[in-house]
């Protein structure tokens, strides 16, 4: 398109003619690199032991009262030794089915009972939360003695099971509650609407409720899980077979009562880390929007 004539032309813009050209980078703000420097030193001692327990996992045996940092050599068979000369792999696999189970029982019961405490105004509906509530107060030490006698009679000693049981039930109070809260802020109209299209209230509840609540039902996810993954006093008490004791209690028998095999017992640790990193790196993406949840109107 030509100007008009008699316009005043355009001067030409500085650096041959390219108006839209790069912008030259601005140098950091003091006040951006002390914020910086702050964030990365926090995360660097946050990271330090994880390091130091990497590092000793690879220190050979006869190094492990040296005083330096780093090992002569690393000895990347101690990862080797400790996974055949220990139950470690029986005590993973009790740990995976015992934090799975677990948290695939809460779910399917802390989902119905909290959709129907958030949409049905039932009579005594306040005690009924007080009382989840009231059960979150007991610590699972104080009913071992009352859990240890009560599964001895039903012969469930040594059982997977018997974990999955106790794990769910410590941990299904917290789950109802926070799944309560989030059915309870999303609108019940959405629901109306989808039934009045020919979508029963069930259906309803897993095409509409359901992922709207993704961020709760996460949450309560990795809540779960992780308690259960973390569990120590129910395992040591209600477990006293070598293969049956989840992964806490077999990474506790490389603690004896004169020696400590460190390098053994920091393997095991870096072994029992990696299936929670694993998890959350598949889930990271819901927990970023379960804690952004309401942030933007």
């Amino acid at each position: 398109m030509r100007p008009a004539p008699g316009a005043p032309k355009t001067p030409p813009a500085p650096g041959g003619g390219r108006r839209n050209g790069p912008r030259p980078r601005r140098a950091p703000r003091p006040r951006t690199v002390l914020v910086t420097a702050v964030a990365w030193l926090i995360a660097a001692v946050f990271l330090l032991p994880y390091a130091q327990m990497v590092i000793t996992a690879l220190r050979p045996a006869g190094e492990l009262r040296d005083a330096t940092y780093l090992p002569g050599e690393f000895a990347w068979s101690n990862f080797i030794d400790v996974w055949r000369e220990s139950h470690l792999g029986d005590n993973l696999r009790v740990t995976l089915l015992v934090a799975g189970g677990s948290t695939l029982l809460v779910l399917l019961v802390a989902i119905p009972a909290a959709y129907y405490t958030a949409r049905v105004r039932f009579r005594g509906r306040k005690l009924f939360l007080l009382l989840v509530l009231v059960t979150q107060m007991f610590q699972p030490t104080s009913l071992l003695v009352g859990l240890y006698r009560e599964f001895y009679q039903l012969g469930m000693l040594n059982s997977v099971w018997t974990l999955v049981l106790c794990n769910a039930a410590f941990n299904l109070a917290f789950a109802i509650w926070i799944l309560t809260a989030y059915f309870s802020a999303i609108p019940e109209e959405l629901e109306e609407a989808a039934m009045i299209d020919g979508l029963s209230r069930g259906r309803a509840l897993l095409r509409v409720t359901l992922p709207l609540a993704m961020p709760g039902v996460v949450t309560a996810v990795i809540f779960t899980f992780i308690a259960a993954w973390n569990e120590f006093v129910m395992g040591l008490t209600l477990s006293t077979v070598p293969e049956s004791q989840p992964l806490t209690v077999g990474i506790n028998s490389f603690i004896g009562n004169y020696t400590v095999q460190w390098n053994y017992l920091f393997a095991a640790s870096v072994i029992a880390i990696v299936p929670v990193v694993v998890l959350f790196a598949f889930i990271e993406r819901h927990v970023v929007s379960g804690l952004t949840a309401g942030s933007v109107k």
